[in-house]
């Protein structure tokens, strides 16, 4: 069986060495299960350390599932959530935020996929009024589904609208390494000290076998645990994802991984971008390359080198890295690409 790292998603990679060897140190003996073992509290604490103190920790399965143990654990049924039309909440989620938490999801167009605080505002009105859902919740996606990046700046400015408004703040954080990588800060410079309430924080993207961990900042999580036992994310065995975990920011590995991933990007943007007949649609500032080629070559692209199609309309095509991208998968790629082409 041929293995050939392709461009179509961080999901595809592999799992880092390190991560491997954490889950193999943790398969010794027995401990006890869901989560009241020795690894996941002291992964816990981890968490605190780079936080703060008022940070509740909890695990889950996969990004979906942390996604909607927050807008459940914040949102009741009659309120409704405020995010990019290109959010992952809105878009690849199979209606999972709105089925499980009952609220509405309002999606906000954008061109970069960045919301903004006059995104918001066109759905700030009917408040108090019983017949319109009651907006309670903003959720952002950083890095967002396009591959940019919020700035520090124009995180806390949503989160002073947001919460001007009594309203709390989520970040989709599945890609959130990448843009602390790209902007060169803290995660907690990008999270607890710009306002944002609860983080869904991606380790799968960034390589980890699985599991997701969900963040909450200062906020009462008494029924949280029940809410994630209901929505299926209570992993059993869960000493095996705090143990990922503890390998990810152990050492900054969460870093060298996204740091890497991100170089891997600005390389393969270089290269297909100096192709005639390739248009680069969007900054390259994470791990994903967007690009407009000929509808013509994409099939025996794809054979070689799989990746998804965005927008089939305009023939725009996505094209992720990885932790474990090389070089030479990139230099190949476009050769391909430019004889396609030719």
């Amino acid at each position: 069986m041929s293995y050939i790292r392709g461009f179509a998603s961080d999901n595809n990679s592999g799992v880092h060495p390190d991560v491997l060897k954490a889950i193999e140190a943790a398969n010794v003996g027995h401990a006890i299960g869901y989560g009241d073992d020795v690894v996941t509290r002291r992964c816990e604490e981890l968490f605190r350390s780079i936080f703060g103190l008022k940070t509740d920790v909890f695990f889950a399965y996969n990004g979906t599932g942390a996604n909607v143990i927050v807008l459940q654990a914040l949102s009741r049924t009659y309120n409704a959530i405020i995010c990019p039309e290109t959010a992952h909440i809105n878009v690849d989620e199979c209606g999972a935020p709105e089925k499980h938490s009952g609220a509405k999801l309002l999606p906000v167009k954008t061109d970069n996929g960045k919301l903004t605080v006059e995104g918001i505002k066109q759905y700030m009105h009917g408040i108090g009024f019983e017949h319109h859902s009651q907006p309670n919740l903003v959720s952002i996606t950083q890095a967002t589904e396009l591959g940019t990046l919020y700035s520090l700046n124009e995180i806390k400015e949503i989160a002073d609208y947001v919460h001007a408004n009594n309203m709390k703040l989520h970040m989709d954080g599945a890609r959130i390494s990448n843009a602390a990588a790209a902007l060169g800060c803290s995660l907690k410079e990008m999270t607890v000290d710009v306002g944002v309430d609860a983080l869904s924080f991606g380790g799968t993207k960034n390589g980890l076998m699985f599991g997701e961990a969900v963040l909450f900042f200062d906020l009462p999580t008494d029924d949280v645990k029940y809410i994630r036992k209901q929505t299926a994310q209570l992993h059993s065995k869960m000493r095996f994802t705090a143990a990922q975990f503890e390998a990810l920011l152990t050492n900054d590995l969460w870093l060298k991984n996204a740091l890497h991933a991100n170089k891997m990007a600005q390389l393969l943007a270089e290269k297909v971008g100096e192709i005639e007949g390739v248009e680069l649609t969007q900054k390259v500032e994470s791990n994903g390359v967007f690009a407009i080629i000929p509808e013509s070559v994409i099939a025996d692209l794809q054979k070689e080198f799989f990746f998804y199609v965005w927008d089939v309309s305009q023939s725009e095509v996505r094209w992720m890295t990885s932790f474990d991208t090389q070089e030479e998968d990139i230099y190949k790629f476009a050769d391909l690409l430019r004889s396609k082409l030719a």
